[in-house]
């Protein structure tokens, strides 16, 4: 500050030549090249930083070994489409894209007349769960399900598309007929689906059952997955983002030359305009849980709005609907959030957790309702490092590290107060993340060092 003053009472004495406008500009010139320079300089530190830390090349090994199957975890026999579309950028580093390729077309091949997109698909000698299996003779030996009470299964087959074309560059995905139908229009067909079944008027936004955050679990007790008499069709923040990013997707995928059965872009910007206007809260900085169509299945005495949504909220980010200042307000909520728990990370589900009164299917800190999952913390630090916070990605993504560490493997969930692991041992969608996560750590420091 004295240099600048210095430099300010000189010109002074020599205002003939310099004009008050060109001392201004010489003056806040000096201190943004001052503030470049340090950013530089501390970009620089982190990358090196970054690049030297040891940890990513382990968990990043440990996954692409993982990566070599394509079910979900060790509990789970089948390849579920929302976990394959967070670790196909990772099975293409270890598979023959034609192998991908295969599985992703599995999908399309299992689609239903009305053009809804299965949950997961498995070997037919091995379909022996409690759901209602679906076949196809388009792909014959497979077996097929839906969880109804989600409204991701399409968005997530779409996503998985763009992933894989930008990962290998082949474009000829899109035109694979699978029965009467090209991959393109299987995809419109899906869209199609969710705003015919799916689909509120009166809100414009996409629907679902009530369920925490983007799980696939109801409320009351008994076979939660599946709509039944006691379901509540309620709107929430995850679903709607989801179907923004797939369409998103969609439409950097499509080639120029194809006549789209919609405006889908106009979907999307109208979807996003509904969001802002049903689900987000601008003076808390947050997303109500749900929007209830007809009832709420909570009791009056209960306040959900209390909760706060954490997937959801990062798909959100993830399609695009905040600016860096909304970001900076959700990602100190998120890390206050877990503050509260000893073994928290931002990966925990919702905070607080549901009641058991309200929730009995799921008891508190179990599972979705305020379990720690990788899954969706993973994406929270590709989203903080797709929109510049990357001193907070390294932060937040330290304690995930370590604990993948120390447990020597990918699991399903953690428990936030006791820090176990649960669920499904080598979970594969943890380590998709986490893979992809670092990836896009290493790029950012090898373009800052």
């Amino acid at each position: 500050m004295f240099i600048c003053l210095y430099i300010i009472k000189g010109a002074m004495h020599m205002r003939r030549i310099f004009t008050i406008p060109v001392i201004t500009i010489f003056f806040f010139s000096f201190l943004l090249n001052g503030f470049t320079g340090f950013t530089q300089s501390r970009n620089n530190t982190l990358a090196t930083s970054i690049l030297a830390d040891s940890r990513l090349d382990t968990i990043q090994a440990r996954a692409l070994h993982l990566l070599t199957g394509f079910a979900a975890g060790t509990s789970y026999g089948e390849v579920w489409i929302r976990d394959f579309n967070t670790f196909i950028k990772g099975s293409l580093q270890v598979h023959p894209k034609e192998k991908v390729k295969e599985m992703l077309l599995l999908f399309f091949k299992m689609q239903g007349s009305d053009g809804n997109i299965v949950d997961g698909v498995i070997d037919a000698r091995k379909a022996n769960g409690g759901y209602q299996y679906r076949y196809s003779k388009l792909a014959p030996g497979w077996a097929a399900h839906k969880n109804t009470v989600e409204t991701d299964q399409e968005s997530s087959l779409v996503q998985a598309v763009r992933k894989y074309i930008d990962a290998t560059g082949d474009h000829s995905i899109l035109q694979e007929k699978i029965g009467d139908s090209t991959v393109l229009q299987r995809m419109e067909a899906a869209f199609s689906y969710l705003l015919k079944e799916r689909y509120s008027a009166k809100y414009g936004l996409i629907t679902g059952a009530t369920t925490i955050d983007w799980g696939d679990v109801q409320p009351e007790t008994g076979w939660g997955v599946a709509i039944n008499n006691k379901t509540k069709w309620s709107i929430d923040i995850y679903d709607n983002a989801m179907f923004v990013i797939a369409i998103q997707d969609f439409l950097a995928m499509q080639p120029k030359e194809y006549q789209a059965s919609k405006d889908w872009k106009k979907i999307a910007a109208d979807i996003r305009q509904h969001v802002r206007m049903h689900l987000w809260q601008a003076g808390k900085q947050k997303y109500i849980p749900h929007l209830y169509l007809n009832s709420s299945p909570f009791s009056n005495a209960f306040n959900e709005q209390e909760i706060l949504y954490t997937g959801g909220t990062t798909c959100a980010i993830l399609a695009g609907f905040h600016d860096h200042a909304e970001i900076a307000a959700i990602n100190k909520q998120m890390v206050a959030a877990a503050a509260k728990e000893k073994y928290a990370t931002i990966g925990i589900t919702v905070y607080p957790p549901y009641p058991a009164t309200e929730f009995p299917n799921m008891k508190p800190y179990v599972y979705q309702n305020a379990g720690d999952w990788t899954w969706f913390g993973g994406r929270m630090i590709q989203a903080l490092i797709a929109n510049g916070f990357i001193e907070e990605a390294t932060t937040e993504l330290d304690p995930i590290l370590e604990r993948a560490l120390k447990y020597k493997g990918f699991y399903e969930w953690y428990d936030v107060q006791t820090g176990e692991p649960k669920g499904s041992k080598d979970f594969r969608g943890e380590a998709g993340v986490l893979f992809d996560a670092i990836t896009l750590l290493k790029q950012w420091a090898v373009q800052h060092k």
